[in-house]
C-alpha cells in the first residue's frame, strides 16, 4: 500500500461514533482508493506523497439511501398530484417511452447533480441496468443498483417479474455483488412494492437476495391508500412480509411512513433499515414517517431524496434539514434531533442502513469518499467553535458550499464542477429528451 495523496484542512468531521471534530486535520489516500490515515496533523505519519492543503472543512461523502436518479428526465411532471395518480397517470406513461439511451442520459445528469452536492453514493431503483452502470462509471460516482422488479400494467415490456428477478441473480452469480474493483457498483434487488407485485413475489425476491447476501430495496407504506388490499388481508405490509419469512437478510424499506407500533417492532426485530424521504413524502402529501420512534426502537435510518421527479432537487442536505425540522415540530421539542444527528443520517447512519461499513465515515480502511466544504462564507459565523461549526454547516451551509469531491480517492468535482463528464453536454441531452417526451405525451 502506497500513499498517493495527502489532504489537509483546518477542520474535519469524521462522522465516527461520538462525532469528533478534528482540528488541523490530515487525510491520506492510498493507491487502492482507501483512507490510509485520518487524524490530527501532529500524529500523522511521515509521507513523500503530494500534500494538498485545502481551506475549510473535510467530511465524508453523503449516502443517499433511496433514489430513482434517471427520473431527472421527468422532473416537474405531474408535480401537483397525489402519489397514485402521479404514478399511474403521469410517471408510468412517460417512463414507458424511455429508451436505454434516455435512461443513461438521465442517470448521468443526476449523478453529476448528486456529486456537486457532496453525495458520493446513491441507492438506485430503476431499469436498463447496463445503462445505469455505465452512467455511474462515467460520472465517477458510486451506486448500489437495485434494478426494479415490477408487475404493474405496462411494465411487461421489460419482462415478467420473475425474469427481472432472475436477471439480477444471474448478474450477481456471474460478477459478484461488487463487480468493480473500486467498489463503485454494488448490485441488489429492487422489488417495487407490495401493491405492484403478486402475492409471494416479495418473498421470492428476498429469498434470492438472502442466498447471495444482497440488499433488498423496496417501497413500504408510503401512503395510506397504496396497499389497502394488503392491509385488509394482513394488517400491514411489514406484517405480510414477516408472515412470509421475507424480512431476513439485508432489507431497506423506503418511506415507511404509515407504520404501527407493531410494524416498528417488527423492523427492529429483523434489522430492517428505513430510507427516510421527508421531502418527497411532503410534496406528495403522503405523510410524515415516525422518525423518532424508529430511531428509539433501534431501527437503522438513513436519508433519501427519492427520485428527482417527486423531490426535484436531489439535495440530501435539504432532506437533512427537513428531517430535523419535521421531527422537532412533531415532537414539540427543539432538541429532538440535533444538527449532528441529521448529518449522521446522511453519512454514517446511511452507510450502516445499507450495510456498507466501508462508507460514511472518515477513518483508516474506509473508501476515500471525501467532500471539501468552503467555510469562508457568512453561513459560518464562528468556525472555531465546534458546536457552532456543525450547526452552521447543517442549517445554513450545505450543498451550495461544496467545492471539491473525491470518490475512491479520485477527484470527481473540482471547484464545484464535475471533472469526469461534461455537465453542459449532459444538460443539453436531458433537455432534448424531455422535449421529445412532452411532444409524445401531448
Amino acid at each position: 500500500m502506497t500513499v498517493l495523496q495527502r489532504l489537509s484542512a483546518p477542520v474535519a468531521l469524521s462522522c465516527a461514533p461520538g462525532f469528533p471534530v478534528v482540528r488541523d486535520a490530515v487525510l491520506d489516500i492510498d493507491d487502492t482508493g482507501r483512507i490510509a490515515y485520518f487524524g490530527p496533523a501532529p500524529t500523522a505519519p511521515p509521507t513523500d506523497a503530494v500534500v494538498r492543503p485545502l481551506p475549510g472543512l473535510l467530511m465524508p461523502g453523503l449516502v443517499n439511501t433511496h433514489c430513482h436518479t434517471p427520473m431527472s428526465l421527468l422532473r416537474g411532471m405531474g408535480g401537483d398530484l397525489p402519489l397514485m395518480p402521479w404514478l399511474t397517470d403521469v410517471m408510468w406513461p412517460a417512463e414507458g417511452l424511455l429508451t436505454e439511451s434516455d435512461v443513461h442520459a438521465g442517470m448521468l445528469a443526476g449523478c453529476l447533480d448528486l456529486l456537486r452536492t457532496g453525495c458520493t453514493t446513491s441507492v438506485e431503483m430503476y431499469f436498463f441496468t447496463d445503462a445505469l452502470i455505465d452512467a455511474v462509471r462515467t460520472a465517477g460516482s458510486r451506486a448500489v443498483l437495485t434494478p426494479g422488479i415490477i408487475a404493474a400494467p405496462g411494465w411487461d415490456r421489460l419482462g415478467t417479474w420473475e425474469q427481472m428477478r432472475d436477471d439480477v441473480s444471474a448478474r450477481i452469480d456471474a460478477d459478484g455483488l461488487v463487480p468493480d474493483v473500486d467498489g463503485r457498483i454494488e448490485l441488489g434487488y429492487g422489488p417495487h412494492s407490495a401493491y405492484t407485485l403478486p402475492p409471494g413475489a416479495l418473498e421470492s425476491v428476498t429469498a434470492a437476495a438472502r442466498e447471495r447476501g444482497a440488499l433488498v430495496h423496496t417501497h413500504v407504506a408510503e401512503s395510506r391508500g397504496e396497499d389497502s388490499q394488503v392491509r385488509e388481508s394482513h394488517g400491514s405490509v411489514p406484517a405480510m412480509l414477516d408472515a412470509g419469512g421475507a424480512l431476513g437478510g439485508r432489507v431497506l424499506a423506503a418511506h415507511s411512513v404509515h407504520l404501527s407500533d407493531e410494524d416498528i417492532a417488527t423492523y427492529a426485530r429483523h434489522g430492517v433499515a428505513v430510507a427516510h424521504c421527508p421531502g418527497s413524502n411532503a410534496k406528495l402529501a403522503a405523510g410524515t414517517a415516525r422518525l423518532l420512534d424508529l430511531r428509539r426502537a433501534g431501527v437503522p435510518v438513513g436519508l433519501g431524496t427519492d427520485g428527482p421527479a417527486s423531490c426535484d432537487d436531489l439535495d440530501l442536505w435539504h432532506q437533512a434539514r427537513l428531517a430535523g425540522l419535521l421531527a422537532r415540530v412533531g415532537a414539540d421539542d427543539a432538541a429532538a434531533l440535533t444538527a449532528a444527528d441529521v448529518l449522521l443520517m446522511g453519512t454514517a447512519d446511511a452507510a450502516h442502513a445499507i450495510g456498507r461499513d466501508d462508507l460514511g465515515v472518515l477513518e483508516a480502511g474506509r473508501r476515500a469518499d471525501v467532500v471539501h466544504v468552503d467555510t469562508d462564507d457568512s453561513a459560518f459565523v464562528a468556525p472555531e467553535d465546534d458546536a457552532q461549526l456543525v450547526s452552521n454547516l447543517v442549517w445554513a451551509g450545505g450543498s451550495r458550499l461544496v467545492r471539491d469531491v473525491w470518490v475512491n480517492g479520485e477527484q470527481v468535482v473540482e471547484g464545484g464542477e464535475p471533472t469526469m463528464a461534461d455537465r453542459r453536454a449532459s444538460l443539453s441531452a436531458i433537455r432534448s429528451i424531455s422535449a421529445r417526451l412532452r411532444r409524445s405525451l401531448g
